[in-house]
């Protein structure tokens, strides 16, 4: 039997093949940082000419660019997601939210993430706010209305501050101490979530 023809790639390989792109520089970005990866590098990694690839992108920023905003589509818990932990417990559906979101921000390439992205803020400022913005999206908007639900047991003048807050008390702290590189087991990061839970519900609760 005669061997396939080769021909130009198909829509799908294409695709498939500028996501590989993505993926790739990502992980060069995040082992070597932005200054060291070369376009050079992530081209030979990637089984690409660097014409190819300059071809998607002019230039190193725009391939960084390109590959954290990917990064962050794809470690962004869906709504779906947050929706399923919620329960007619208030108390323990935040936690439940702050845990899983504390599980997803602990994960290696979301911890490399966040690590990167405060370390570039300075050159590329829009994404450490796309980071939030995007990533936060979803959750902040489940927040929201369960604020908004809940008025008659709690105070609450602007819902999404609330939402904001929250996070900043319940996520903010453990994320911090998982990014610096120390390690927490399951237990201590569920007292440490419940504990800020509790300390967020008592300041919001109807006197």
């Amino acid at each position: 039997m005669a061997a396939p023809r080769a021909g130009r790639p198909t829509r799908e390989q294409q695709v498939q093949r500028h996501e590989e792109l993505l993926t790739t520089a990502l992980d060069i970005f995040l082992e070597r940082g932005f200054e060291q990866a070369t376009m050079e590098e992530i081209a030979t990694a990637v089984g690409m000419s660097k014409r190819t690839v300059y071809a998607y992108y002019e230039d190193k920023p725009a391939l960084f660019k390109a590959a954290v905003r990917r990064a962050i589509v794809l470690y962004t818990i869906p709504r779906e997601a947050i929706e399923a932990v919620v329960t007619q417990d208030l108390e323990e559906t935040l936690v439940a939210i702050g845990q899983q979101r504390v599980t997803n921000m602990a994960t290696p390439v979301a911890t490399k993430l966040q690590r990167i992205l405060g370390t570039q803020s300075f050159r590329f400022p829009e994404l450490f706010n796309e980071s939030f913005e995007r990533g936060a999206g979803p959750v902040m908007e489940v927040l929201s209305e369960l604020f908004a639900r809940y008025s008659k047991e709690i105070i609450v003048t602007d819902p999404a501050r609330a939402a904001s807050a929250f996070l900043s008390l319940v996520v903010g702290g453990p994320t911090r101490i998982i990014v610096s590189g120390n390690v927490m087991d399951e237990a201590e990061i569920d007292e440490r979530i419940r504990f800020a839970v509790g300390l967020f519900l008592n300041g919001m609760r109807r006197r």
